[in-house]
């Protein structure tokens, strides 16, 4: 979630901040179904995927995936908290819709990321949510915060995700193939006070029949005059613009980002506990003396990675919080992963992968490929947001644009852990074209750097219903395994595992050996590869000096197998890429 999502309103009065509109909103009601069967790389037999061993920082595969909208492994946990679906597909668009950890774990068991060659995992955050709904659009619908961005106790699971055995599993399932588990945080803001948690909370800032709002009269049952608002977070905790709180700044660091309150992270005042953690039966929270608001967040966080061991976090919003506290959070989470993995060794039931440190990347709104100021500040990668429109550019140039694309990015990346995480789509800006997949899984997928597979960009997921105020949200319909693209989707896994057995790819040195078709290569000390794109039957491919002349090698797209003899190989058949990789003797 960024500041184009929370589009940055003036501030006011808690009412016009809600009545204004909620971001976020809205997507149709698709039930997650069975898996279609598992497609083969396009004309091969299916390869396990080996991943590079110890290579994870140097070439993230990460799949982001919105656990809402994934695979409903648990139905019973469904309406948690008395949340409900809606009967008409335009009005549950913001609702839950039932995906768990259950559902996730199925899937890592059934090897849905292995084919993808995923290594890491990032999941909407999963500690509990505001219970109800608030506003979405412009009225339009019934807003939930099954996206994870409107915390209610960072030390509880939303019941809506399942149980802590669930999360338990997911974690061991994961590392049993070698998969991260990354935790989206938010540290900016937690979420509103919608009418339903106000009410089981028991701050009394309602009026009387709260429990008929509509979304036409929903603040009608508010009182934002009511003092009482005190018994919520707090002044101390945030900026919120009700009584007695402070109001929103007017930087990035202070301000409320659409009306959402203002953590004080910034604030070096230590703080007790608000006053309804202090009263809400099921929490883990606790007073910690002493200790600041940012102090509070950071150890509630890091619960998370001592307790289950997470492997890394994605990090929302990272210009509206001070990069100071980004540091002590990647310091703080560093030792609690250290703490965890000692006590869960690898070799194992459910231990570590390995030795690495904790991972995070960050969320700063239009940050490119480069190394910024900010990968000092704790982040090991940012997200980069121009990869979505430089692979549209490159699409309309042709092979030539594409080629320049990689040899700047890997320029940057040579030689170095992955400093940026290029995405294709997001729940943030817009899925890429449907009709243009396969094309653009090529660009994003042999891209130098870490790449964000978006979850159903892999199956051509459908855009969903949005309304007009808020677009965003027809990125996130539910996942599509009843109308799977197999062409699209054996596309994906040819490249993705490819990529994850190949280092080069993310941090080798990259150079064109032929125009049309074109060819290049990437070579990363002793691991290299050629790739050639959209070959015809019978075409010389160049080979430059990457293989010895004799080298068997095998195309990882297809299958086939070619040896190197004078620096070229013939194409065997038209093809929409050629992988060649070295066959172990």
């Amino acid at each position: 979630m960024h500041l184009r999502e929370k589009s940055p309103l003036r501030s006011g009065c808690w009412a016009a901040l809600l009545a204004a509109l909620v971001p976020g909103a809205c997507r149709p009601a698709v039930a997650p179904a069975p898996a279609a069967p598992a497609a083969s790389p396009p004309g091969a037999t299916a390869v396990h995927p080996v991943r590079a061993p110890g290579s994870f920082a140097d070439n993230p595969i990460v799949y982001f995936v919105m656990t809402d909208r994934f695979v409903n492994g648990d139905p019973g946990n469904d309406q948690s908290y008395g949340r409900t679906r809606e009967p008409l597909a335009r009005d549950d668009i913001g609702t839950f819709h039932g995906g768990d950890l259950r559902g996730l774990a199925q899937k890592i068991t059934e090897g849905w990321f292995d084919a993808l060659g995923v290594n890491a995992l990032w999941i909407t955050a999963p500690y509990e949510q505001i219970h109800g709904w608030v506003v979405g659009g412009d009225k339009e619908c019934k807003h939930y915060a099954y996206h994870g961005y409107y915390a209610l106790d960072y030390t509880m699971l939303d019941r809506n995700m399942g149980t802590v055995d669930d999360l338990r599993a997911l974690v061991t399932a994961a590392h049993a193939r070698g998969i991260r588990i990354l935790f989206d945080v938010v540290m900016n803001h937690p979420g509103y006070l919608d009418i339903t948690t106000a009410r089981e909370l028991a701050i009394p800032v309602l009026w009387p029949g709260s429990e008929k709002a509509t979304l036409a009269d929903y603040h009608h049952y508010i009182d934002y005059n009511n003092f009482k608002f005190g018994e919520w977070w707090g002044r101390a905790w945030v900026r919120a613009g009700l009584p007695g709180y402070l109001d929103s700044g007017q930087d990035d660091l202070t301000k409320q980002l659409a009306y959402l309150p203002d953590f004080r992270t910034e604030s070096k005042e230590p703080v007790t506990l608000p006053v309804f953690l202090r009263h809400k039966r099921d929490t883990r929270a606790a007073d910690l003396p002493g200790t600041t608001v940012r102090g509070y967040l950071i150890t509630w966080l890091t619960d998370w990675v001592r307790t289950y061991g997470i492997d890394g976090f994605r990090c929302d919003t990272v210009k509206h919080v001070e990069p100071e506290a980004w540091a002590e959070l990647k310091r703080a989470a560093t030792a609690a992963l250290a703490a965890w993995k000692a006590e869960h060794p690898r070799g194992t039931p459910g231990g570590s992968i390995d030795d690495a440190p904790f991972w995070m990347v960050g969320e700063f709104w239009g940050h490119g490929p480069a190394r910024g100021p900010l990968h000092d500040a704790g982040f090991d990668a940012m997200i980069n947001f121009e990869l979505q429109d430089k692979v549209k550019q490159a699409m309309a140039g042709g092979a030539a644009a594409l080629d320049a694309l990689f040899t700047e990015y890997a320029a940057l990346q040579h030689g170095k852990p992955a400093q940026m995480l290029s995405y294709l789509s997001s729940h943030d800006t817009e899925l890429f074209d449907r009709g243009h997949l396969i094309e653009a899984g090529t660009a994003l997928l042999l891209a130098p750097g870490g790449v964000q597979i978006y979850y159903g960009d892999e199956t051509a997921r459908p855009a969903g219903i949005a309304p007009a105020s808020d677009r965003q949200q027809a990125t996130r319909s539910d996942m599509n395994w009843d109308a799977i693209d197999q062409k699209v989707l054996g596309h994906w896994r040819a490249l993705g595992s490819f990529r994850a057995r190949h280092v080069a790819v993310a941090r080798g040195v990259h150079a064109r050996l032929q125009p049309a078709p074109y060819v290049f290569s990437r070579i990363d000390g002793d691991d290299r590869v050629v790739v050639a794109l959209d070959v015809p039957a019978g075409a010389t491919l160049a080979l430059g000096t990457v293989f010895a002349d004799g080298q068997a090698l095998r195309d990882a797209y297809t299958g086939a197998a070619y040896t190197a003899r004078g620096g070229k190989v013939t194409a065997a058949a038209a093809s929409r890429a050629v992988l060649l990789e070295r066959v172990a003797p």
